[in-house]
């Protein structure tokens, strides 16, 4: 698909004005409601519909379902995110009026940071096609290792570890030792530091560069085109804080999602090693963008399904267990 940069201005720029929107209409710092998150959800994920749609018109079936394809590939990615974030609001005792606030310039940043590795990710596969080799490899073994996290991980090995460049910021320019609204600077003892709030804030766009290094090369395999690699991410993305808020309390029972993950990785790495093996002259087949697509809807529905149904029987478990172990005080005290 040809882009010219015409339309990658007035793209950015109306993506801009959507961003703009968002915050001007959540400027105000206030828990945030699930009718809210609700309705901003679909607001988001209807506008990348309709982005979608424009593509189907104006570039054909192949554009649109690269980008459905990348989106919903990026948005169930992004998921994961969400169990991340959750740790880090935790870690810095983020008040809940202020969590918008903090996720809208953390995923902002996020994006920044993603559209540099889009950028470089597509030079470098525009001048080597041996990259495809190498990122397939690398999706495959992201996929192995995620399912070995699932099986070993437990709810009370999760806490969140601030990474180095987080560290080293926080010794170059200090940190308040308190909230001080939405602030991001204050003087402090004759000195300008940074408040908890920044610190927060850059611990969530940091910490998406992690997932970047698995979500970016999964998108490349199923499209190369910049452009909707860059538009499928900023979709995903935008739509994130106020996912939050309305799934924020049904991440836990989502116990099968990495399982999901894992597949939908491993299958994108096949098929970027697939695809690899035919750009080199040998006659194998690829998988189409529809197949792809099939195959990640129905990873996510299953997951989801299955997800629901193990959490719905491990409550009932526990509380059965918890009724006999009242039954059994009560006899005792008897």
């Amino acid at each position: 698909m040809n882009v010219s940069l015409t339309l990658w201005v007035l793209t950015i720029v109306g993506l801009a004005a959507l961003i703009a929107v968002d915050f001007f209409i959540g400027r105000k710092p206030h828990d945030v409601s699930i009718k809210e998150a609700g309705i901003w959800t679909i607001v988001w994920i209807a506008l990348a519909g309709l982005f979608g749609l424009g593509l189907l018109v104006f570039g054909g079936g192949q554009p649109a379902g690269e980008f459905f394809a990348g989106f919903i590939t990026e948005k169930s990615l992004s998921v994961d995110n969400l169990f991340v974030f959750v740790l880090i609001m935790a870690k810095f005792a983020v008040p809940s009026q202020y969590q918008q606030r903090v996720l809208l310039v953390g995923v902002l940043i996020a994006l920044v940071l993603r559209a540099a590795f889009i950028a470089a990710g597509a030079a470098i596969l525009g001048s080597f096609s041996w990259v495809f080799y190498l990122f397939g490899a690398f999706l495959i073994w992201t996929a192995w290792k995620l399912i070995q996290e699932a099986r070993t991980s437990t709810e009370e090995e999760e806490e969140y570890e601030e990474n180095k460049l987080l560290k080293a910021v926080e010794r170059r320019f200090g940190v308040a030792d308190r909230y001080h609204g939405t602030k991001l600077w204050i003087q402090q003892n004759g000195k300008r530091v940074m408040t908890p709030m920044l610190v927060v804030m850059l611990a969530i766009g940091t910490t998406d560069v992690l997932f970047a290094l698995d979500s970016i090369p999964a998108i490349f395999g199923l499209t190369q085109d910049p452009y909707i690699v860059f538009t499928a991410n900023a979709f995903a993305l935008m739509g994130l804080r106020q996912l939050y808020f309305l799934i924020g309390g049904l991440l836990k029972k989502l116990v099968h999602l990495s399982y999901g993950l894992s597949v939908i990785l491993g299958f994108i790495g096949v098929k970027l090693v697939l695809h690899a093996l035919h750009e080199s002259g040998v006659h194998v087949p690829e998988i189409s963008i529809p197949v792809s697509l099939g195959v990640i809807c129905a990873v996510l529905a299953v997951t989801t399904i299955t997800s629901l149904t193990a959490s719905r029987k491990r409550e009932a478990a526990e509380a059965v267990d918890k009724g006999g172990e009242r039954a059994r005080k009560d006899s005792v005290e008897t």
